[in-house]
């Protein structure tokens, strides 16, 4: 059934239409307008039994979930759907909360899950009421970056091209640490303060600049997260540093502290390394169920064999698998006898015999025969797409403890923010000079990370379900574990 809903406004009235699942009769349509009618701020509500479909006016911005809860709460069901995009940008549990809400906003959505380690959202929605266009929107105008999930496979083989800046902070910061490594062995020596400030400023607005877009990005977000912090308090440390430079304190290294900020930045800088490093290694599950699919299949059509883009596979077509080739589609054996290897789904490890009218899976070997294979599931809609799907639905799904992480995270920020600050004033009551009281304030910031409170339950449930797949147990659900 075509399901769809649209919102329309009308002067001071919302129109909302949307298909519904169950209707047998006309006191089906009638149940379910008395029930919607009955939801506060509904002004008309009319059912179409023939099409199927209900249009809702209102008088205030309700939601389409509280529509939807009367129609359920009548017995019947709006038709859902569910849409991944991949996101880039995210760097910290707080940036989950800020794409989650962005999501759930959009009209049509009815659930939003972000997951930060595998770098991805997956929206259940009306069926037919939000595009993955409108999802990508969304997630731009919180200030990150969206791409559909073709492109999955291309991000999950992202080359370790990005150590090269973390190499290079590492270079630059090494000569700005190495005098305080030494200074308890009785080597007292330092760089002088200017040759300290051409080293440290290429590390903090050159190889730092991410932290300054992302937290920027924040702030016009009205939000906070782990860059935000970053930069507050590698500026500051970094800032200060530059005034008693300038006030000719260079000389005393007590005075400076641009090894700080270099060094913060740069230890971010690899953690942020090892964290892609991380996920690609995690997401090689996946990988190598995907590569199972061939991407040219040989298609019979009027007698003559072609290779053609297994995309381009309709159901009902003939396909020839030839011996050593692995079934590009699910199909059912039409002429010819092989034996084919089944150990991606049942992991047997024997091929197994197959004759005419067998069923054959995408994704096995055929071992020994000629098959000529009558297509009966393409796409999406295969078997192997759909333990692909069902893997990646583990993966991104949330433990019950995450979801208690990502309340505290969206507070997380704007507290450190304004633990630091109280620092600061306590400090300068206290009776210290400026210096001591920011650079302490300092130490608040760039020590209160969330990072690992978004990453440690998403990466730990990314490596058990990916084991989990290359040893042929598939987990649907991530409470499982």
């Amino acid at each position: 059934m075509e399901s769809a809903i649209a919102e329309k406004t009308t002067g001071q009235l919302t129109t909302l239409s949307f298909g519904i699942e169950g209707m047998t009769c006309a006191s089906c349509a009638g149940r379910i307008e008395k029930a919607v009618r009955a939801v506060a701020g509904v002004t008309s509500a009319s059912v179409n039994l023939a099409t199927e479909t209900a249009t809702v006016a209102t008088s205030n911005a309700i939601t389409v979930d509280a529509v939807m809860q009367a129609v359920k709460k009548a017995g019947y069901e709006v038709a859902t759907d569910e849409l991944r995009v991949d996101i880039q940008g995210m760097t910290c549990a707080s940036c989950v909360g800020r794409v989650e809400k962005a999501l759930k906003k959009l009209p049509g959505v009815l659930d939003a899950t972000v997951n930060l380690a595998t770098e991805s959202a997956t929206v259940r929605v009306a069926k037919g009421s939000v595009t993955p266009a409108d999802l990508i929107a969304a997630v731009t105008t919180a200030g990150y970056q969206a791409t559909l999930p073709t492109a999955r496979v291309a991000v999950a083989e992202k080359t370790l091209r990005d150590w090269l800046p973390v190499a290079i902070s590492a270079a630059l910061s090494l000569p700005l640490l190495v005098p305080m490594l030494v200074a308890p062995f009785g080597f007292h020596w330092m760089l002088p303060g200017w040759v300290q400030l051409l080293l440290a400023t290429p590390v903090q607005f050159w190889l730092g600049a991410r932290f300054y877009r992302a937290g920027w990005s924040a702030l016009k977000a009205h939000a906070g997260n782990m860059d935000l912090l970053v930069a507050l308090g590698t500026s500051a440390a970094y800032g200060l540093s530059v005034v008693q430079l300038l006030r000719g304190q260079g000389d005393s290294m007590a005075h400076l502290y641009f090894e700080a900020s270099a060094v913060v930045i740069t230890l971010v800088l690899l953690g942020k390394w090892l964290e892609t490093r991380a996920k690609r290694q995690t997401t090689s599950a996946i990988r190598a169920l995907q590569a199972l699919r061939p991407d040219i299949a040989r298609v019979r059509r009027d007698g003559v064999d072609s290779d053609v883009a297994v995309e381009s596979i309709r159901v009902g077509e003939h396909v020839v698998v030839r011996p050593g080739e692995r079934m590009p589609v699910d199909g059912i054996i039409r002429e010819g006898r092989s034996h084919v290897d089944e150990s991606l789904i049942t992991g047997e490890s024997l091929p197994v015999s197959k004759d005419v009218g067998d069923k054959v899976t995408g994704g096995s070997i055929n071992a020994d025969g000629l098959l000529l294979v009558d297509v009966t599931a393409v796409g999406a809609e295969t078997t192997l797409s759909n333990i692909i799907h069902m893997v990646e639905s583990a993966q991104g799904a949330k433990a019950p403890i995450q979801r208690l992480v990502d309340r505290v995270s969206e507070i997380f920020v704007p507290v450190v923010i304004g633990i630091a600050a109280l620092t600061f004033i306590g400090w300068l009551i206290a009776g210290a000079d400026v210096q001591t009281a920011i650079i302490n304030a300092v130490a608040v910031l760039v020590i209160a990370c969330p990072c690992a409170l978004g990453l440690a339950t998403p990466t730990a449930i990314m490596v058990g379900t990916g084991v989990a797949a290359r040893y042929g147990i598939l987990i649907k659900d991530a409470e499982a574990l």
